[in-house]
């Protein structure tokens, strides 16, 4: 299979990414700054740290640009800190799916968490929630998808990779007839635009009392990937082999698709569907580092924050009326996806 051939050095050397990783680290802190003085109150990167700095170590009090505080801590930073996570989580969660099946293709959606969460987060905004409440139902629903395709997959107390794709295949059919159900039943002119608009993606949302409820859902899904990554590897081999290395294969499974389940679900409970990003994050780290999951999940935390950040920045800041993240995505992902394919012929995907 193209996923276990031997795409496994990348295209860097040892030698480069002793440069490279360091820079994965500065570049996202350097993008946060940026980004947040872009808009139509705009900023330097110099005035955007020193307010950043200031109003961190001193508070409001210590900056001297009050309207500049405003924007940057109560507009604009909850806002980069969603995109950050959201970046991060879906990455890494695509990057732990992809390696779990031995499928470059392989995403949330194969297991219909995105699809079951969205459907929780439209019923919220049918029955007129306020953002909490509509985050909660989403991270029930999408909880609630795992579960049942956990329960469809498992026989005589084991489940199999072949039996827990097709469960997904068919949550991800029920959760959209039930999706499409919810916008036949949505008032056409009060509640269907919200509801539309929300599924096409958007961060606007963003606030601190949001992130207190999914961050930590996010966080600690990524942290247990993260830890796990060279298990992950593992993984990649035949159950047998797996288990000749001490690996509880049924166990490992269970608890990497609950991590990347829970930080799916959060981020689609915050900010909506937004694709690609967990599709096309792990291809390019995979292209740029190899094959090594030890490497690949470290490098999405810092891609996927840094593709994330630039996709907002464009979309709040482009034109007057913000563009929904997910047509910017799907516009930057296809054509870079397209140009991999063609690059690769689909070999070490």
């Amino acid at each position: 299979m193209a996923y276990k051939s031997e795409a496994k050095v990348g295209i860097l050397s040892k030698k480069k990414n002793f440069f490279l990783v360091p820079m994965l680290v500065i570049i996202p802190i350097l993008m946060m700054i940026i980004c947040v003085g872009i808009g139509r109150f705009s900023l330097t990167p110099g005035e955007s740290f020193d307010i950043l700095w200031r109003g961190l170590i001193y508070g409001p009090e210590g900056v001297a640009d009050v309207q500049g505080y405003s924007v940057v801590f109560n507009i604009r930073l909850p806002r980069i800190i969603l995109a950050v996570l959201c970046g991060i989580g879906l990455s890494v969660s695509g990057a732990a799916f992809q390696a779990l099946f031995s499928n470059p293709l392989a995403t949330a959606d194969t297991l219909g968490v995105a699809a079951g969460a969205s459907c929780g987060a439209c019923l919220g905004l049918l029955l007129k929630m306020n953002l909490l409440g509509v985050q909660l139902i989403a991270l029930v629903f999408g909880l609630g998808a795992m579960v049942l395709i956990n329960l469809l997959a498992t026989k005589k107390g084991k489940s199999n990779i072949m039996m827990m794709v097709l469960s997904g295949i068919i949550m991800n059919s029920m959760f959209q007839a039930f999706l499409s159900l919810i916008k036949y039943f949505a008032d056409p002119e009060d509640d269907l635009p919200g509801i539309t608009y929300w599924l096409m993606g958007s961060l606007t949302s963003a606030s601190y009392k949001s992130l207190l409820i999914g961050a930590p859902l996010i966080l600690i899904g990524v942290v247990v990937i993260v830890l796990l990554r060279w298990r992950l590897n593992i993984l990649a081999l035949s159950e047998d082999e797996a288990q000749s290395m001490g690996i509880n294969v049924q166990v490992m499974r269970i608890i990497i698709i609950v991590s990347a389940t829970l930080v799916t679900a959060s981020c689609v409970s915050m900010c909506g569907q937004v694709g690609w990003v967990g599709l096309l994050i792990p291809l390019i780290a995979r292209m740029i580092f190899g094959s090594n999951n030890n490497r690949i999940i470290p490098a999405c935390l810092s891609l996927g924050a840094i593709f994330m950040l630039v996709i907002d920045t464009i979309a709040r800041a482009a034109t007057v009326s913000e563009i929904p993240i997910t047509v910017l995505t799907a516009t930057v992902g296809a054509p870079v996806f397209i140009y991999m394919l063609r690059r690769t012929g689909g070999v070490g995907l």
